[in-house]
């Protein structure tokens, strides 16, 4: 491969013009098509073949008329105080409101609390409900900000309101405050390693290319396959973090061989050949554990690894084609010695100092490996503790800023009607025989009634089917409590006790029910999903590093990074711990796909950091047959570049955990410490401390086994300076 990407180098340099424009050309082709076409994202997280899958195909086809084709809106209301929803002055307010969101050509109806019988046992609480002519994806921004500022209206008479419902007025976001803070600490990142201004902005340039050509073809294809919001974040937050990161290499790279004295073309092709293969290497790696998401069966996530192995496939065509044209533009310009003075002081390196520098910290680890690596280990195998007590869910509007409008709502629904009220079960009886029908559900719903953190349940409505009947039942416990994760159980348990006695079959639906079957389902993947990335990880660094103990050491870092990631998401998230701190505005459970999700990234990225750091270390061993020489020098010429882009991935990563959707933070805040934890403790030093103990031993691989593995020449070294000496 080394030797195709070495021509490529020279043809993008060739082309430069033409590769640059094409480049560019492509994206505003992609944007417009994307903008004209518009997005079509998919929210339904529902799994096929659960038990509440299913139960909500029954009552869809038993009651056909109860599908609500118009999205809703449910105005929450508190009045006054001293004041209830039902003073004549309040009520007239809450009326005129209502009459003045009707004027919307959008508005199917309107209903007041009074109407609907929605009131608080004080009367304090209550909501209206809004019912638009459109589906809820489909209600347009004018029509939310007409009820908006009505919602400001009535708050200057005293009455707080806030929004519940199926539309969304919140929406994800993409390219706001928070990704350009991530951007901003990236490019201070890249100034300090190259000490320029000029040659920190091209890896980002390039990288928010490919990105933007990413993101408008996820967007197109939202119009033909079903994707979350989600995934276009999750796409963005690491499209961008490796785009930077592959250019950083190349552009490292290609600084190098300009100062063996190398030509500018020649430069820019031997760094696309060796760089470009690392890149490639880890580029695919990535997209291997991302599709790897698919083993857990479950669509929406499957998609979700589709569209972010979608931009890291973009982003390797752009480090090993547009990235050399770049440079092909730049040539002296991106070399050793155009640096920037300010930055040069800070950095306090000059040419003699910069080939000492990186190697203090590598001297202090393989001086005292022992402390080290034991120090590195207890840390993180402390901050896994919390993992074991992880419990997952979906993220609901309890989680969101108490300021935003949802929030507010979600609160005044507590207070008036219980945690329950977010929590509704539907429950689909369905009887063998309609006869002795009435006699049976009534001893049904008395032993419904009897279950554990059960508030109310409603008398069953009958369907068009008579041996359907669909009951409505509210918990005393909120959507993401254990107990009524434990309730939803019960009423199944309940269902195969009297399935034969009372020839009757309760099967529990709602998004309740969806949410615990997702988390469930998702929990149950993660063991087999672990084990697969770890096996293909382990074979895989075998056949690079031709070693047997260099491997395993690296999948046991991996494990340790990994459990370590989790369990701090569970000490912050689900604890509670330090939440205000890192912007969280409640605890509550683990996003129940966050961590299929962070195997899959953290994986990838590992695999990334461990072959560039260890390669350099074993092309050093082959030569030299000195262990220890060669941990120095695989820390020397490669732990600056891995530091680099250790802290790039974490400012991309930081500046998604700043935004304001809990999903998004939630994920952001992951990603950030698993990097952390990874890139810095187990990458850059446990890794060298353990290879100082095993000394030669880290590099035996049995002759048999040796002879059977395929060779992979990650960096291309061999093919690329064979190609030169010829030349």
């Amino acid at each position: 491969m080394a030797k195709y990407l070495y021509k490529l180098g020279h043809w993008a340099v060739s082309n430069k013009k033409k590769v640059i424009g094409g480049s560019l050309g492509i994206l505003i082709v992609a944007a417009i098509l994307a903008l004209s076409i518009g997005p079509s994202f998919e929210e339904d997280m529902e799994i096929p073949r659960t038990q509440s899958s299913e139960a909500g195909k029954i009552i869809e086809k038993a009651f056909p008329d109860s599908e609500q084709t118009g999205g809703q809106v449910q105005l929450v209301m508190k009045a006054p105080k001293n004041k209830t929803l039902e003073s004549s002055d309040v009520n007239q307010i809450i009326q005129k409101t209502l009459k003045d969101i009707q004027k919307d050509k959008a508005v199917e109806s309107t209903a007041s609390p009074s109407d609907l019988g929605t009131i608080s046992r004080d009367k304090k609480i209550g909501y209206a409900v809004i019912t638009y002519k459109v589906p809820s994806e489909k209600v347009t921004e004018a029509s939310k900000e007409k009820v908006e500022n009505q919602i400001k209206k009535i708050e200057k008479s005293g009455i707080t309101a806030g929004i519940a419902g199926d539309v969304a007025f919140s929406e994800i976001e993409i390219g706001g405050i928070t990704e350009a803070i991530g951007i901003i600490a990236a490019f201070l990142v890249l100034a300090l390693t190259f000490t320029s201004f000029l040659i920190a902005g091209m890896p980002i340039l390039t990288a928010i290319i490919g990105l933007g050509i990413g993101l408008m073809a996820i967007m197109i294809g939202t119009n033909v396959a079903d994707i979350t919001s989600f995934s276009l974040s999750l796409s963005a937050m690491l499209g961008l973090a490796v785009g930077i990161d592959y250019a950083l290499f190349i552009f490292s790279r290609f600084r190098q061989e300009l100062k063996k004295g190398h030509p500018t073309e020649e430069a820019i092709a031997i760094a696309t050949g060796t760089a470009g293969s690392a890149v490639v290497f880890a580029g695919i790696t990535v997209i291997i554990a991302l599709l790897g998401l698919a083993v857990a069966r479950i669509p929406f996530l499957t998609m979700m690894g589709v569209s972010a192995s979608l931009c890291v496939f973009i982003a390797i065509l752009v480090a090993i084609v547009l990235v050399p044209a770049i440079l092909g533009v730049m040539k002296h310009h991106a070399g050793p010695d155009r640096q920037n003075p300010l930055l040069a002081k800070i950095m306090r390196t000059n040419h003699k100092e910069e080939s000492k520098q990186p190697n203090k910290w590598g001297r202090f680890i393989t001086n005292r490996p022992l402390p080290v690596a034991l120090c590195g280990i207890v840390l993180l195998s402390v901050i896994t503790i919390p993992f074991f007590q992880m419990e997952l869910g979906l993220p609901d509007n309890g989680t969101k800023s108490p300021d935003s409008t949802e929030r507010i709502a979600y609160d005044l629904l507590s207070d008036g009607f219980g945690e329950g009220v977010h929590a509704n079960l539907v429950i689909a009886a369905e009887l063998d025989t309609p006869e002795n029908s009435e006699a049976e559900l009534e001893e049904v719903l008395d032993k419904l009634r009897q279950l554990p953190q059960v508030q109310s349940v409603n008398p069953p409505i009958p369907s068009t089917n008579p041996n359907i009947y669909m009951i409505s039942m509210t918990p005393k416990t909120g959507p993401n409590d254990v107990e009524t994760k434990e309730l939803v159980h019960d009423i199944r348990k309940l269902s195969n006790r009297i399935e034969d006695k009372n020839h009757l079959k309760l099967m529990v639906t709602g998004t309740t029910a969806v949410n615990i079957d997702i988390s469930e389902k998702l929990n149950d993947a993660l063991p087999l999903f672990a084990t697969l990335i770890v096996g293909f990880a382990f074979l895989l660094l075998v056949m690079v590093f031709r070693s047997l103990l260099v491997p395993l050491k690296a999948v046991l870092g991996f494990l340790l990074s990994l459990g370590a990631t989790l369990g701090f998401v569970v000490f912050v998230i689900q604890d509670g711990h330090m939440a205000g701190f890192f912007g969280f505005h409640s605890s509550g459970p683990v996003l129940a796909f966050l961590p299929v999700i962070v195997i899959g990234i953290l994986f990838g990225l590992a695999m990334d950091y461990e072959v560039f750091l260890v390669s350099r270390m074993r092309e050093e061993y082959t030569h030299s047959g000195n262990a220890k020489n060669a941990i120095l020098v695989g820390m020397k010429d490669s732990g600056g570049v891995v530091t680099a882009a250790g802290l790039i991935m974490m400012a991309v990563f930081l500046g998604f955990m700043f935004a304001p959707d809990p999903i998004i933070k939630s994920m952001g805040f992951a990603l950030t410490f698993g990097v952390l934890f990874d890139a810095f403790i187990v990458r850059m030093t446990i890794v060298p401390a353990v290879m100082s103990l095993m000394g030669n031993a880290a590099w035996y691989l049995p002759k048999w086994l040796d002879k059977i593995l395929p060779n992979i020449d990650v960096e291309g070294e061999a093919i690329i300076r064979h190609k030169v000496d010829n030349e």
